[in-house]
């Protein structure tokens, strides 16, 4: 399994008057996270999306943990957590400069047809993605 790194220094835009950053940018660093894994095996949201296709979330599981504030950095790290040929599922954990973990969940996504949202099977569209997906998937615990 690949686990792809990247960190985030904390702005105060993303935060609440407390300082503590609001929820939903979670989701932003997230897709920072899934960008950089996509980056690190080899490929592009923006070249796939030159060929037509799209990959839409269809679902986000998150779990906060404790709170990022602002003037820290944050380590994103992203995997690959489950694929079946249609559907991917990321896995994200967040930690903050002093290695508390602020967040776990999950995003899943599908790629679609940009013009009609019809699912797309990876395998036959991207089969070098469909490799590397393979590959670099979260295997079971045996």
């Amino acid at each position: 399994m690949l686990v792809a790194t990247t960190n985030v220094d904390v702005r105060y835009a993303e935060t609440d008057q407390m300082g503590v950053v609001y929820h939903a940018n979670y989701l932003v660093w997230c897709e920072i996270g899934r960008t950089k894994m996509i980056e690190e095996i080899g490929f592009s949201y923006a070249d796939m999306e030159k060929t037509g296709t799209l990959s839409p979330v269809t679902n986000v599981q998150m779990n906060y943990h404790f709170p990022a504030k602002y003037g820290q950095s944050v380590t994103i790290h992203t995997w690959i957590e489950d694929y079946n040929g249609i559907r991917i599922t990321y896995g994200y954990e967040i930690k903050n400069d002093e290695g508390k973990r602020c967040l776990t969940g999950t995003s899943e996504h599908v790629c679609v047809d940009a013009k009609t949202f019809r699912p797309m099977k990876i395998k036959k569209h991207f089969p070098a993605w469909h490799e590397a997906y393979e590959k670099y998937k979260k295997q079971p615990e045996a």
